[in-house]
């Protein structure tokens, strides 16, 4: 049995789409015409196809946002707690499916769990809506017998996830608008307000003030560069992109970026926060801790640490501690150090993983905090500035022309 999306012409001429699980698309079709319904297309859920990025993303491919997939394991986790087989859960979570593609995958998985899968194997057929460390904890949970535990945990860790998420684009909202704000005011300024006003003492013959004169240039330059200036802008951007996407480059960049003073701090303080959590569920939910370290570098997207995690992992592998590993290369903040090594020695690495998690999870939305309480400040600070050189510009030259008068 497999799941199909079909549509159809119900009685009334109104097209109808929706999902069905059939043996076949012809079973699909009779079904309709059953119901005095003109099937017009009729086809099976495709399997997802795995994705080139090997970061955990929050979009997660074919329709599934992370609010859905938070919202579909919750829902799933309930169900198999109240005792309920796996295929009848995967039913009544699928009709209560709002969005279309969702309740199709979900069927999708459903029709696989039916033709005797595990759950973890019929997800593998959906990688990019279930990334590998999803699949890797259900499968724990399955082998373990606790899968009810495991998918309540998936979906604390997929809300946090996206509100860590959110958190980190309103921070980063909060300062584009400012810049791009004051990038509008002063272009505003340079191309209407001050070539009016300045050419009243050009064309006065009077000598002006050199500050005044370094604005004039700056505004003539404008006006004859701006189409160039906005050309070169946005080719620097694809330019960057372009630079990026290539492994060396990106892999220089991450290294200089961990270097800075504020951001590397930040983008440390968010890698390992990802790292923790990430490792600390897979640990939990009984995935061996060679394969969690291989799953959790995966979402970490600073190429550095990444390629540092699959360091430790290799290490590990070969017997070495995990603080030891971790410490060697001299990326990770030493509470977190020490509380692994704390966990490696009394035996309950498990539980410190969790509070490490939990910890660096605080040390990020404090660093999100301070560097939006920093930018805030500082951008007052240089619009202020600018704005106070423009006035000086214009008002230098009346406060001369009076002391000329008088």
């Amino acid at each position: 049995m497999a799941a199909f999306e079909f549509t159809a012409l119900d009685e009334s001429g109104r097209a109808q789409k929706g999902t069905q699980e059939a043996d076949s698309a012809r079973q699909v079709r009779q079904m309709l015409r059953d119901k005095q319904w003109t099937p017009l297309s009729v086809e099976q859920v495709a399997e997802g196809k795995a994705k080139s990025s090997q970061s955990f993303q929050f979009s997660f491919g074919g329709g599934l946002s992370a609010s859905q997939l938070a919202l579909i394991t919750r829902q799933l986790a309930t169900l198999v707690q109240a005792a309920m087989p796996i295929e009848e859960a995967l039913k009544a979570v699928a009709e209560q499916q709002e969005n279309r593609r969702a309740r199709n995958v979900v069927l999708a998985i459903r029709s696989r769990v039916l033709e005797g899968y595990t759950l973890a194997k019929s997800m593998d057929a959906f990688p990019s809506q279930f990334p590998q460390m999803y699949r890797a904890t259900v499968a724990a949970g399955e082998h373990a017998g606790y899968l009810d535990k495991v998918l309540n945990r998936l979906a604390d860790y997929t809300e946090q996830r996206m509100q860590s998420r959110q958190k980190v684009q309103l921070a980063l909202l909060y300062p584009m608008i400012l810049v791009l704000a004051a990038i509008g005011i002063v272009s505003f300024l340079l191309g209407f307000v001050v070539p009016d006003v300045i050419k009243v003492f050009a064309d006065g013959g009077q000598e002006l003030p050199w500050i005044t004169s370094v604005l004039i240039s700056a505004s003539d330059g404008f006006q004859v560069w701006w189409p160039w200036l906005l050309v070169g802008s946005v080719a620097l951007v694809f330019l960057i992109r372009y630079l990026l996407k290539r492994p060396a480059i990106r892999l220089i960049w991450h290294e200089r970026l961990l270097s800075l003073p504020v951001i590397g701090r930040f983008s440390r303080a968010l890698n390992t926060s990802q790292f923790a959590s990430t490792l600390s569920i897979l640990t939990r939910s009984g995935v061996s801790l060679v394969d969690a370290l291989a799953i959790s570098s995966q979402v970490v997207s600073n190429e550095a640490m990444r390629k540092a995690v699959v360091l430790v992992a290799r290490r590990v592998s070969e017997g070495a501690s995990l603080h030891r590993s971790l410490q060697d290369t001299t990326l990770f903040p030493p509470l977190m150090l020490h509380m692994i090594a704390s966990g490696e020695a009394t035996g309950e690495l498990d539980n410190m993983l969790e509070r490490t998690a939990n910890n660096q999870q605080m040390e990020l939305e404090n660093r999100i905090a301070m560097l939006v309480g920093l930018f805030e400040p500082l951008m007052l600070v240089v619009m202020g500035t600018i704005v106070l050189v423009i006035v000086l510009a214009i008002l230098l030259p009346i406060l001369n022309m009076n002391t000329l008068i008088s």
